[in-house]
């Protein structure tokens, strides 16, 4: 099997690169070959036990979408994007890497043509939605994004459904709830506040709060996004029917449950170094998001969340902290 990550320099992109290379298979079959591609270098991993080529791409260039896309993947990960703040202020970047990358993708498999049809795991994004919204989102509820972000990803979402629908793809949308905690240096998304909070604290550094205590959000943790798309790679996904975009299972937490699950984690000191700066640009693009899910189509199917908030902090420091926190805390 040779499998191809668009995005694989990002954090996700990391994380699926370790987890395919330690199983070595991906739904019963053995990895032959990874290719890792994205804009800047992917790094080469150590002692890999399959074949791994890298490549420095711009996927808003179609020739080099060709180039990938001849290789011939049989399963191709598609999580390259520039995200939410940025596709917001940067109108023409939104699109030629959000939406014009995606229809090159589809459009280099669809002109191999037969037999070669590829399963394609799309990364969309809850950003699809806007308000005003139920209390729950149900799997039927309709796609009204408010921002150019989302409605990238909308687009995304029917391109996928109907390339499927034409037999040229075996393709499925995952709309990821807001990946938290995120480790590293913050990004421009409007969403990276909600990792900044935990994230800096636990480093002993000031976290900037743009938005009310009040806000709530739809959270999942790095290693529930790793099993999301793992298990979209292996699963079935004549199981989808005609509409291949799934919502996934998240957190429904306010940024108050946030903090005080901080505080058990880390203590007071760890909630002192949150500052509230006020953006109105940041709430205004927050407001226009949805807080929760009835994801029962993915629950039958069998994707699973997290267990809580605390769980995720607690997921966050045995992955990148070591499994300890900094001297300067005392857990209690």
């Amino acid at each position: 099997m040779r499998i191809l990550i668009l995005g694989a320099a990002g954090m996700i992109g990391r994380k699926l690169t370790t987890a395919l290379l330690k199983d070595g298979h991906l739904g019963g079959a053995p990895i032959h070959q990874l290719d890792l591609a994205d804009v800047v270098p992917p790094v080469m991993p150590v002692a890999a036990a399959v074949q791994v080529q890298c490549d420095a791409v711009d996927i808003s260039d179609v020739s080099q979408v060709n180039k990938l896309i001849g290789r011939r993947p049989n399963v191709i990960f598609h999580l390259a994007a520039i995200v939410s703040g940025e596709a917001e202020a940067d109108f023409e970047k939104g699109y030629a890497i959000n939406l014009n990358a995606t229809t090159y993708c589809l459009e280099a498999i669809r002109r191999i043509g037969a037999p070669y049809c590829p399963k394609l795991i799309f990364t969309s994004s809850i950003a699809v939605f806007g308000a005003p919204f139920p209390a729950l989102i149900e799997d039927t509820y309709a796609t009204t994004p408010l921002t150019s972000y989302g409605t990238q990803k909308a687009i995304g979402e029917l391109l996928v459904s109907d390339y499927s629908r034409r037999g040229f793809v075996d393709g499925i949308a995952l709309r990821l709830p807001t990946i938290c905690v995120r480790p590293g240096l913050p990004n421009k998304a409007a969403s990276g506040f909600f990792s900044g909070i935990i994230r800096e604290p636990l480093a002993g550094k000031t976290a900037i709060l743009p938005v009310s205590t009040s806000v709530r959000h739809w959270h999942a943790s790095p290693r529930a996004a790793i099993g999301f798309l793992l298990h979209a790679a292996a699963l079935d996904l004549a199981k989808l029917g005609a509409s291949r975009a799934l919502s996934l299972p998240g957190l429904c937490v306010s940024v108050e449950e946030q903090i005080e699950a901080l505080r058990r984690k880390a203590g007071d000191a760890a909630v002192a170094l949150i500052e509230s700066e006020p953006d109105a640009g940041i709430a205004k693009i927050v407001a226009g998001w949805p807080e929760g899910f009835k994801p029962q189509r993915a629950l039958a199917l069998g994707f699973k969340g997290d267990e809580s908030f605390d769980a995720i902090i607690q997921n966050y420091i045995d992955d990148e902290l070591g499994g300890v926190l900094p001297p300067i805390f005392t857990a209690l």
